[in-house]
C-alpha cells in the first residue's frame, strides 16, 4: 500500500514509520527506536509514537491521509449512537483500535490510525465476509469513542456501581406469585437485583423522599430527591431499562407484560429489623417507562408536633382545634408540602383506645395501627364520597379524607362535621384564605362553610440549615425590609445565617422543616364568608386576628437560624 515511498536509508522501515520518517516528522533513528520499544512492550507502533509525544494526532492522521491518499474523517463529527452495531466483537475494536463507520452492501467502512496493519484488514474481513474499507481518523478520538462504546458489558458496569450484597429482604406478604416464575431470570439478572439493591439502601442512606429511574434515547439515569432537591445520582447501562422494569414491577405486585399504560403498586422491604413500605409509579414515557418510587418511612408519621416546626402560637391553634368534638379542619398546600405527614402527626395525637378513627386516602401512604385506613378504588366504584357515606354507618369519631377533589365529597364531609364528627382533610390551594373561597367556588353553600370549618393550615417545606457549618450573613437592610422584616425587627439582637455545606449535610442543608399558617376561623371571618367576601378581605381579617401568613412564618425561622433568608423567599414567592 505504501511501496511507492522511498526506504529511508538507515533502517527497513515499513508502515506508519516509513510515512513519518519520509514526511520529515520523525527521524530514522527515533522511529527506529520506537519500532524496537513498541514491540518490546507488545503494543502498535501508533501507540508508542503517541506515548512518545514526537507527533500529535491531528499530524499523524494528516500525514498518513496525504501520503497514502486516504480519505480522512473527523470523528467528533459522528454520532456515535448510530453507528452500526455488532458487526464486529467488540474486544476485536478495542484490541485493533478500530471502529466501524458505515456498510454499504458488502463493503465495511473502518475506521483507524494505522491503515498499513494487514492483519487487521484480513481479521475483519474473515470475521464478517465483508471487504473492509479504510479510512483514517484521530488516535485520541479513536480511543477515546472506543472507551465509550465499550466501556465493559453491562453486567460488569453494573457490577462496579452494585457492588456488595446487602441486608435485604422482601417482605413475604409483598412477594408476588409471579416471582417463581421469574426465578431463573433473577438469578441470571443478580447484577440488576443487586443494583435495584443498592439504589434502595443508598436513598435511605440519604434520607431520600424519592426514587427516579429515568430512560432516555441515549442513556438511563436514577436521581434522588433529597431535602426537596433532585439530585443526580449514576447513569447504568441503558440496557438494563427492561429488566430493572420487570424486577420492580415482579415485587411490587404489578402486571410485567403491560407496559402500554401507567401502573401504582407497593412494596415492604426489610432492612435488618426495620421494615420500609415504598410507593411505586410507572410512567410509559417514549423510550421505555420511567418509574418513581417514594419511600414511606414510618417513623415521619411519629416525629410529633413539635419536629414539624409549628411556632408556639401556632401549635396551640391546632391543638386546640383537633381536640374539639366535632368540625372540619383542613389542611392547604401544593404535593410534596408535607400535608399527608402533619395529618397523620394529628391522627396519632389522637389515636386512644377510646377513639373510632377512619381514614380514606387515595392511596393510604403509612400503616397507622389502631386507625381503619381504606384506599380509593375509583374502577370498584370506592370513591372519597362513597368510602365517606360508608364510615358515617360506621359509628366514627374522627374521620380523615385524603383531599377534597369536587362538591360531592365536600358536601358529605361537611354534613359529617355538623353532625357531631371531627373531619380532617387536605385541598390543594396556596394560603388558608383563598381556601374558603375554593369551597365557595366548588359550590359549598356559604352557611355550611362558616358553621363546620374551625381552622385552616397553609404550609410549605423549606430546607433546613445543617447546624455544623451554617456561617452569618450579611444582608443589605433594604433587602431584608423587601423581604418583609419591620424597621424594629432589624434591631442587631439577631443574625441571618447562610449555608455553607460539609461532609454531613447536602450543600448546607439538612432535613427539612415547615412554614404555617394557621387560621382559626372566627366569629369575623365568618362574617364575611357568610356575606361572600373575597380571599383578601379574609387575608385581612386573618392579620387583625394575629395570624402570620407563610411569609412571616418563614422570617421568623430566618431570626433564630433554622433557614435562609433564600429559602424562604422561593418558597413563599408568590
Amino acid at each position: 500500500m505504501d511501496t511507492t515511498l522511498a526506504d529511508p536509508p538507515q533502517s527497513a522501515l515499513s508502515g506508519v514509520a516509513r510515512v513519518l520518517v519520509h514526511a520529515g516528522k520523525l527521524q530514522p533513528k527515533a522511529a527506529e527506536d520506537l519500532v524496537r520499544l513498541a514491540r518490546e512492550k507488545k503494543t502498535s507502533f501508533v501507540n508508542a509514537v503517541m506515548a512518545s509525544g514526537t507527533v500529535t494526532s491531528p499530524e499523524l492522521a494528516h500525514t498518513l491521509a496525504h501520503a497514502l491518499a486516504m480519505p480522512l474523517l473527523d470523528l467528533n463529527a459522528v454520532d456515535s449512537h448510530k453507528l452500526p452495531q455488532n458487526i464486529i466483537d467488540a474486544k476485536l475494536a478495542v484490541q485493533y483500535q478500530v471502529v466501524v463507520l458505515a456498510r454499504r452492501g458488502n463493503r465495511l467502512f473502518i475506521g483507524g490510525a494505522d491503515p498499513t496493519d494487514q492483519e487487521v484488514v484480513e481479521r475483519i474481513k474473515f470475521a464478517t465476509q465483508l471487504t473492509p474499507e479504510w479510512i483514517i481518523v484521530e488516535h485520541d478520538k479513536l480511543l477515546k469513542l472506543l472507551g465509550a462504546s465499550t466501556a465493559g458489558s453491562t453486567s460488569e458496569q453494573l457490577e462496579a456501581i452494585a457492588g456488595e450484597d446487602f441486608d435485604f429482604d422482601i417482605a413475604e406478604e409483598e412477594t408476588a406469585p409471579q416471582e417463581e416464575a421469574q426465578e431463573m431470570g433473577d438469578v441470571e439478572d443478580a447484577p440488576v437485583v443487586r443494583f435495584l439493591q443498592k439504589m434502595l439502601v443508598d436513598a435511605i442512606n440519604m434520607r431520600a423522599s424519592d426514587l427516579h429511574f429515568e430512560p432516555y434515547e441515549y442513556h438511563y439515569r436514577v436521581r434522588f430527591r433529597v431535602d426537596g432537591e433532585l439530585r443526580e445520582i449514576t447513569q447504568p447501562p441503558i440496557a438494563i431499562k427492561e429488566k430493572l422494569a420487570s424486577r420492580i414491577k415482579v415485587i411490587s405486585r404489578m402486571d410485567i407484560a403491560e407496559r402500554r399504560v401507567p401502573q401504582d403498586g407497593r412494596m415492604k422491604l426489610k432492612f435488618g429489623s426495620k421494615a420500609i413500605d415504598f410507593r411505586v409509579s410507572t410512567l410509559p414515557t417514549l423510550f421505555g417507562e420511567k418509574i418513581v418510587i417514594r419511600i414511606l418511612d414510618p417513623s415521619s408519621a411519629k416525629l410529633g408536633i413539635e419536629a414539624l416546626g409549628y411556632e408556639k402560637i401556632e401549635k396551640e391553634r391546632l391543638l386546640q382545634a383537633i381536640h374539639r368534638p366535632y368540625g372540619m379542619i383542613l389542611v392547604t398546600g401544593p404535593t410534596g408540602s408535607g400535608k399527608t405527614v402533619s395529618l397523620y402527626t394529628c391522627l396519632n395525637i389522637l389515636n386512644q383506645p377510646g377513639t373510632n378513627i377512619s381514614t380514606v386516602e387515595d392511596p393510604a401512604e403509612i400503616n397507622l395501627p389502631g386507625i381503619n385506613q381504606v384506599n380509593v378504588n375509583d374502577k370498584a366504584g370506592l370513591t372519597f364520597a362513597a368510602a365517606l357515606k360508608s364510615f358515617l354507618r360506621q359509628d366514627p369519631d374522627i374521620i380523615m379524607v385524603g383531599e377534597i377533589r369536587d362538591l360531592d365529597t365536600a358536601d358529605i364531609a361537611i354534613k359529617a362535621a355538623q353532625t357531631g364528627h371531627m373531619v380532617m382533610s387536605t385541598l390543594h390551594t396556596n394560603d388558608a384564605p383563598t381556601t374558603l373561597t375554593r369551597l365557595l367556588n366548588m359550590g359549598v353553600a356559604p352557611f355550611n362553610i362558616a358553621s363546620s370549618v374551625l381552622l385552616i393550615t397553609a404550609q410549605r417545606l423549606t430546607r433546613r440549615l445543617c447546624e455544623n457549618c451554617k456561617v452569618p450573613a450579611e444582608y443589605p437592610r433594604d433587602a431584608l425590609l423587601r423581604a418583609g422584616f419591620e424597621e424594629n425587627d432589624l434591631d442587631g439582637s439577631w443574625k441571618p445565617y447562610r449555608a455553607v455545606g460539609c461532609s454531613n449535610c447536602n450543600n448546607g442543608y439538612r432535613g427539612r422543616v415547615g412554614l404555617y399558617q394557621v387560621m382559626p376561623i372566627s366569629e369575623a371571618i365568618q362574617r364575611i364568608i357568610l356575606t361572600q367576601g373575597t380571599a383578601m378581605d379574609i387575608a385581612e381579617q386573618a392579620r387583625a386576628d394575629g395570624v402570620r401568613d407563610l411569609r412571616q412564618s418563614g422570617l421568623v425561622k430566618v431570626k433564630v437560624g433554622v433557614t435562609t433568608l433564600e429559602e424562604v423567599l422561593a418558597a413563599t414567592n408568590e
